[in-house]
């Protein structure tokens, strides 16, 4: 959003500088985009370079899955932005099962590794330089399906459930330092990777007391990348200079509130 100082145009983002990891595609590169609109300078990530991160960011080739590639990021983001005021978490992601019994161990130390430990690792070397800056965002992108946790994807939901009560905790630690932390939690959203772990989720058997997601949110559609940038938007602007620890669902109001 555009704000007018002295009759010119001025984005409210200008001055600032964002990392955003998983930002190539989906949900990632519409965050990438709106913070570019807003005026901030951004650094973006993914493990692979298939994707085209958005035009204006800068890309760097990272697996945030392992300590190593946690460190070699924050120095990127240091050495290329000179330190972060904007962090968002939004890579992620587990390949369904037919159970979660039949989880093999090397995928739930995936799934931790991907949606939990890599949000610690990062925040552990960059949230520091906000301390002492007194200021900045963290965001921590979780799911919905925390909220009705099926077999299928329990390795993924576990660690998305785990990132929330630490993005909490994170929050509380922080906020004497000025820096803000929140969660966003999306619901269904039309994206490549969704329809895909949607198609293999089709093919599965669901376990007893468990079906796929069909029905229409009730407000009349699946979400879109945006909606869920919008909200990132947001909560990492001077909008929300009040609000930390906090999590917000947007999933069209599709699934039960806790």
């Amino acid at each position: 959003m555009a704000a007018f100082e002295n009759g010119t145009e001025k984005r409210e983002l200008t001055g600032k500088r964002a990392l955003v990891t998983g930002g190539t595609r989906g949900i990632g590169a519409a965050v990438v985009r709106q913070l570019l609109d807003a005026g901030a300078e951004v650094l973006t990530t993914a493990r692979s370079e298939a994707g085209t991160a958005p035009r204006g960011a800068t890309f760097v080739k990272a697996d945030v899955r392992t300590g190593a590639g946690a460190r070699a990021l924050a120095q990127a983001a240091r050495e290329t932005l000179g330190g972060v005021d904007i962090l968002v978490h939004n890579a992620g992601g587990a390949q369904p099962h037919g159970s979660a019994l039949t989880i093999p161990d090397e995928e739930w130390q995936d799934a931790l590794d991907l949606n939990y430990l890599a949000s610690v690792r990062l925040d552990a070397l960059l949230a520091p330089g906000m301390r002492e800056r007194r200021s900045g965002a963290i965001v921590h992108v979780s799911s919905a399906a925390v909220l009705t946790p099926m077999g299928q994807f329990l390795h993924y939901v576990t660690a998305k459930a785990a990132l929330e009560t630490y993005s909490r905790g994170l929050s509380l630690e922080l906020a004497p330092y000025g820096v803000r932390v929140n969660t966003v939690t999306p619901g269904r959203v039309a994206t490549p990777g969704g329809e895909a772990t949607r198609e293999q989720w089709a093919r599965l058997d669901a376990a007893p007391g468990q079906t796929n997601a069909t029905d229409t949110p009730p407000l009349g559609r699946e979400g879109h990348p945006d909606d869920i940038a919008h909200a990132v938007l947001f909560l990492v602007s001077e909008r929300a200079n009040w609000l930390t620890g906090s999590n917000v669902v947007v999933d069209g109001g599709e699934f039960p509130r806790r």
